[in-house]
Formats: structure tokens, sequence, C-alpha cells
């Protein structure tokens, strides 16, 4: 019984830490969106995202069309800005998330379930001019 408690112990601590470490993803090189008012381009926000998928992906394949899945979020990106809410250093992630899940559906099929913003970096900090939706201080 002594001897079969380690075991039991690390076949279950195991397929505990598989579950954990089984998450399937494609993260998307970070790329520059514009930030807009109007036609005129105020910031670039370098942003990063991951694709989660589905367990029974096939990850390489879909790790594969990478620059695909790059190529639409620089296109959506473009043809209509995700420009923040109330700033121009950060990005209308909610808009970004469900534009980003169509196009990645549309070229990586069923197997992308969500997609995640793993980080946002404004190109600048200062000198933007007042966001319209920006509160009053």
């Amino acid at each position: 019984m002594v001897a079969a408690g380690p075991a039991a112990a690390a076949g279950g601590g195991g397929k505990a830490a598989d579950k954990a470490g089984s998450a399937q993803y494609v993260d998307i090189s970070p790329v520059a969106l514009p930030v807009t008012i109007g036609a005129r381009v105020v910031n670039y926000i370098f942003v990063g995202v991951r694709l989660n998928l589905t367990a029974m992906a096939n990850v390489q394949k879909l790790r594969e069309r990478e620059p695909f899945f790059r190529d639409a979020l620089v296109r959506a990106g473009h043809r209509a800005p995700f420009t923040g809410k109330t700033n121009f250093t950060s990005l209308d992630v909610d808009r970004l998330k469900v534009v980003m899940l169509k196009e990645a559906v549309r070229l990586g099929g069923k197997d992308v379930q969500s997609v995640a913003v793993m980080s946002q970096t404004a190109k600048r900090q200062s000198g933007l001019p007042k966001h319209p939706g920006a509160k009053a201080a």
C-alpha cells in the first residue's frame, strides 16, 4: 500500500498537469494597427493576438496559416480601425475579438474557438489629441 501511494499520486498529478498544459493555440506575431480620427492616423498600437483552438484541432496545420491570420488582422484593422472608445493608446478589444474570430474561422475553420488579445503597446503615449470619448477631468 505504501508503494502504491506515490505511483497513484504521480499518475493523478500527471493527468491534471496534462490537461492544464494541453491548451492549443496559435499566436499571431505582433502587428501595428492604426488608431485614427476620421481619416487621420494619430497613433499605432502594436498588438499580439492568440487564437484559442479546440482540443481536436490540427495545431501544426493552423500554425502554418499564421501569416494568413496576421494578414487578415492587418486588413481588418486598416479597413475599419479598432480605435479605442476612450483614448488613443489602446484598441477596442471587444470589437477586435469579434472581427478576428470571424476572420479566423473563415481561414482556419471551426477549430478556432476564441480570440485573446495578449498585449497592446502604443507607439506614442503623449502628444496625442484629446479623445472625444474621454471623461472630463
